[in-house]
C-alpha cells in the first residue's frame, strides 16, 4: 500500500470550470499551463506542484483521489472545503 504520493492540482471554485479544464487537459492542453493560469491555489505559481506527501496530510476527499485515482492521468473534479480540485498524480511509493 502507498505511503507517499507526488501530484500537482489546479484549485478552483467552481465545477464548471474544473470540468472544462478537464476537457482542455483530454484535448492535449498542458497541466503546468493551465495550474499557472487557473488555479487560486498558491502551488499553481509552481504549476501546480505539490511536491511529496503523505497519506492523510491533505484533506479526505484529496486523498482519497491521490492514493486511489490513476497516475498520471488528470483525476477530478475532486470538491473539498477549498474548492474543486483537478489532480494529476505523478507518482506513489
Amino acid at each position: 500500500m502507498a505511503t507517499t504520493a507526488a501530484a500537482l492540482h489546479i484549485l478552483v471554485k467552481h465545477k464548471e470550470q474544473a470540468d472544462d479544464i478537464l476537457k482542455q487537459l483530454k484535448k492535449g492542453a498542458k497541466f503546468q499551463t493551465l495550474a499557472k493560469k487557473y488555479s487560486t491555489c498558491p502551488s499553481g505559481k509552481r504549476g501546480g506542484d505539490l511536491g511529496e506527501f503523505r497519506k492523510g496530510a491533505m484533506v479526505p476527499a484529496f486523498d482519497k483521489a491521490v492514493f486511489t485515482g490513476k497516475v498520471l492521468e488528470p483525476i477530478g473534479p475532486v470538491k473539498t472545503k477549498f474548492g474543486y480540485h483537478v489532480i494529476k498524480v505523478l507518482y506513489r511509493t
